[in-house]
């Protein structure tokens, strides 16, 4: 029986291996039917590039899964919310429940810091993004505004559109209720 990576706080050693486990986790959209794409696949080169260690050290905060990492996500603050920036797992290591346990985790994460909720941009129709996130609690933001709305402009720029399909979604978060008092 194969031992589940523990998902953690990234220490500073980790941040340098996160930007190529991105872009081998990019490499599962490669080919992928792409509704609304010019060519009609999503196309790796076609991605932004993945953050550097800067930026990932610079992020509200980044999780991480084994050591060395096999997986990982990137928690912003978009209006005033946790926003997943980014989630990552490893080819190998796709389709193992890591992803849902690295969302999931996030998600305790952000619970603790106090959000109220978890906003993140992905594709619609990619089996393994809005669909999968909704099976994680997260419904599509019919035209979002404020910071999100920005980010999705922002993505539109990037050409990620041109892609396939975009959406917003939230997650709104369970706090667990005030302890009655004696």
């Amino acid at each position: 029986m194969a031992v589940k990576p523990v998902v953690r706080s990234a220490a500073e050693n980790d941040l340098a291996l996160l930007p190529a486990l991105e872009a081998a986790a990019d490499t599962l959209l490669h080919g992928l039917d792409g509704p609304g794409s010019a060519r009609g696949t999503l196309g790796i080169g076609e991605l932004p590039p993945p953050a550097t260690s800067a930026e990932l050290a610079a992020a509200r905060h980044v999780l991480v899964a084994g050591e060395p990492p096999v997986g990982f996500a990137r928690i912003e603050e978009v209006d005033g919310q946790a926003h997943l920036e980014q989630l990552s797992v490893s080819p190998g290591a796709a389709g193992a429940g890591l992803g849902r346990r690295l969302v999931n985790a996030a998600l305790a994460w952000a619970a603790e810091q106090g959000y109220r909720s978890m906003t993140l941009c992905t594709f619609s129709d990619v089996p393994f993004n809005a669909p999968f996130y909704r099976t994680c609690g997260f419904e599509a933001v019919r035209n979002p505004g404020g910071e999100l709305g920005r980010l999705r402009e922002h993505e539109r720029q990037l050409g990620l559109d041109a892609l396939g399909e975009r959406v917003a979604m939230r997650c709104e978060l369970r706090r667990e209720p005030p302890a009655s008092a004696p």
